[in-house]
């Protein structure tokens, strides 16, 4: 389904899309870099409205926020596209190719939202894909989630633009971040991007008190250096403070990059250790046992208040309001 772009600008001939960081100037008859949004019929038109390839009923944990409504369910949906081009996207077949490629459904939001209900989730996910390629969707979901008491979830590469951040934020509760590096060559090399709108747009969630947690892929070679370790952790400190959680997941050999090998269980122990000695209080490792690193502990008295065997929440001693039950601190936890 069709609908025109909520927000760009006419150009002489051509569209300037304002809704990522790229702000593409799209010439007559053609999309621009995500394939998603054409310069057609006088109109920037979004090409995948309402287009599902992707449906399900996930732990929350898999986003992965573990600090958000822990223990519960979310329906996640995602759609075609992509203004990355990652060359480790687990999810290629969707994000790297063209509306017409792969088969989807069309969910309008109204559906969306019944079928959250109907399923019993507190919460609703754009996921999957980056849900900023289908932002018009996305956003009429939000508002139609706020009404119903439904919290919604961006899980999402953090390229959006300045513009479509203020359009959505006051719809949104939550976000996944993901923060793949702490260099331009980084991003330019494996994502065909840039590093400054990704930090830029963390800052904004978190000044906007929109939950967040940050995902960090590590993959050996790229960005598994300890000054790459460091630089990040530093950047949380000095600009999300302590109590933000931080991801550190394991890098499996997948797509364009199928010749590394798997991440080192020891460089995700030495990430785990360089953030908790800068002070950081609730640090995780994904796609890997090594110990209790998916569980959380009271940052004061050190007690598991959320005991996790990779996405399953195990036992949850944390009760209403986020406090410890032990030493009754307050913890970075919404139940």
């Amino acid at each position: 389904m069709k609908k025109e772009v909520l927000i760009y600008d006419k150009l002489d001939g051509a569209m300037n899309c304002k809704i990522c960081a790229r702000k593409c100037v799209i010439a007559e008859g053609d999309t621009g870099f995500c394939s998603m949004r054409a310069n057609m019929d006088g109109k920037l038109c979004a090409l995948n409205y309402a287009a599902a390839s992707s449906v399900a009923v996930d732990p929350i944990e898999k986003k992965p926020l573990f600090h958000f409504y822990p223990g519960s369910t979310v329906f996640s949906i995602g759609s075609v596209g992509c203004n990355f081009r990652c060359k480790h996207c687990q999810n290629w077949n969707i994000s790297q190719v063209d509306i017409e490629e792969i088969p989807t459904q069309e969910l309008p939001p109204e559906e969306a939202i019944r079928l959250t209900k109907q399923y019993g989730c507190k919460s609703i996910a754009w996921t999957y894909n980056e849900p900023t390629m289908w932002f018009e969707y996305t956003y009429d979901s939000a508002k139609l989630a706020k009404k119903e008491g439904i919290a919604t979830i961006y899980v999402t590469n953090g390229y959006m633009s300045e513009e479509s951040f203020e359009m959505i934020s006051p719809y949104l509760d939550a976000a996944n971040i993901d923060l793949k590096g702490m260099s331009d060559k980084f991003y330019n090399d494996l994502c065909q991007a840039r590093l400054q709108p990704v930090l830029d747009n963390i800052k904004r969630f978190y000044e906007n008190k929109i939950h967040i947690e940050i995902t960090n892929l590590i993959i050996p070679g790229y960005n598994d250096s300890e000054d790459d370790i460091k630089t990040l952790v530093n950047f949380m400190v000095d600009e999300t403070g302590l109590e933000v959680p931080l991801h550190f997941t394991r890098f499996f050999p997948y797509y364009e990059l199928g010749q590394l090998p798997p991440t080192p269980v020891e460089s995700l122990q030495r990430a785990y250790k360089i953030a908790k000695d800068a002070g950081m209080k609730y640090v995780y490792v994904g796609n890997v046992s090594t110990g209790g690193e998916e569980s959380t502990f009271c940052p004061e008295c050190g007690k598991m208040v959320i005991q996790r065997n990779g996405f399953e929440v195990v036992s949850k001693e944390i009760k209403e309001k986020g406090i410890c039950p032990a030493c009754k601190a307050k913890l970075n936890i919404i139940t």
